[in-house]
């Protein structure tokens, strides 16, 4: 009897020995498929920002996109392809990147995206690879110095971005008022502040480096944590567990300080 009870145990264990290891296999293969799908396809689609200076910027001479998340996608594409040209960029807002990565439009979003508790329920994020705070931009002669003296004015922001939600907040703390006016890109909110139709132009503040000129400065104010993520699609975990684990390992070989520097503005 207890011969026959050491042999059921025993093959109970090995029943269970061999189903962790099938699911380890299966969690090896579903992340392997995730990106043999992409190299099976021979190109890999970014959602990128073509208006922000070291981040993301069409170079309107020579059609090239510039910056340091298009040198991350092309890490990426090499990554997969032996090549960091297999990469298509899709130049993208903060209103239409998350709908593009749902449609499949795209595989990833690489465009200062913000991870946010809420769109954590909408997408995957991986490990942060820059933190950034919200600013505000100004014209010098205002005579501005911080969000106490914009009481009362207008705030140029963009579609969907949760620069407004920060403002807002910091503006109720102070027991001030003041109003938003929302534009699809960032060019049209630095034009509507040349020309008077806002007051000030908020998002996160290397964004807003991007677009200092002699006629305008950042205030010092620093609002609301910004940890830019990539996003992949949601029912995607595979992409997203591989996506993360090379963030994780170039933030810790130096690979990111190293595309930081070149890009002193950030």
């Amino acid at each position: 009897m207890k011969k026959r009870i050491l042999l059921l145990v025993l093959a109970l264990a090995m029943v269970a020995s061999a189903a962790a290891l099938t699911a380890c296999k299966k969690d090896e293969g579903d992340t392997a498929d995730a990106v043999s799908s992409i190299r099976d396809r021979g190109v890999l689609n970014v959602g990128v920002k073509s208006d922000v200076p070291n981040f993301g910027l069409l170079n309107t001479e020579t059609n090239e996109y510039v910056g340091m998340e298009i040198d991350l996608a092309k890490k990426l594409a090499l990554e997969i392809f032996g090549d960091e040209t297999k990469v298509k960029f899709t130049p993208v807002t903060a209103a239409t990147r998350g709908p593009l990565l749902d449609t499949g439009d795209i595989d990833m979003v690489i465009a200062t995206f913000t991870i946010k508790p809420e769109r954590l329920e909408s997408w995957n994020f991986s490990t942060p690879y820059y933190t950034d705070h919200v600013g505000i931009l100004v014209k010098t002669d205002a005579g501005y110095k911080s969000l106490a003296d914009l009481d009362g004015k207008s705030i140029g922001v963009a579609q969907a971005a949760t620069s407004r939600d920060a403002i807002q907040a910091a503006a109720d703390e102070l027991g001030i008022t003041v109003s938003f006016q929302e534009f699809a890109s960032y060019p049209e909110i630095k034009a509507a502040l040349d020309s008077k139709r806002v007051d000030a132009f908020s998002v996160d503040k290397s964004i807003l480096s991007g677009y200092l000129d002699a006629s305008v400065e950042i205030l010092p104010d620093d609002f609301s944590p910004q940890d830019y993520g990539i996003a992949t699609k949601l029912t995607n975990k595979e992409l997203a567990a591989w996506v993360d684990d090379l963030v994780t390992t170039w933030l810790d070989d130096g690979t990111f300080a190293a595309w930081r520097a070149n890009y002193p503005g950030i």
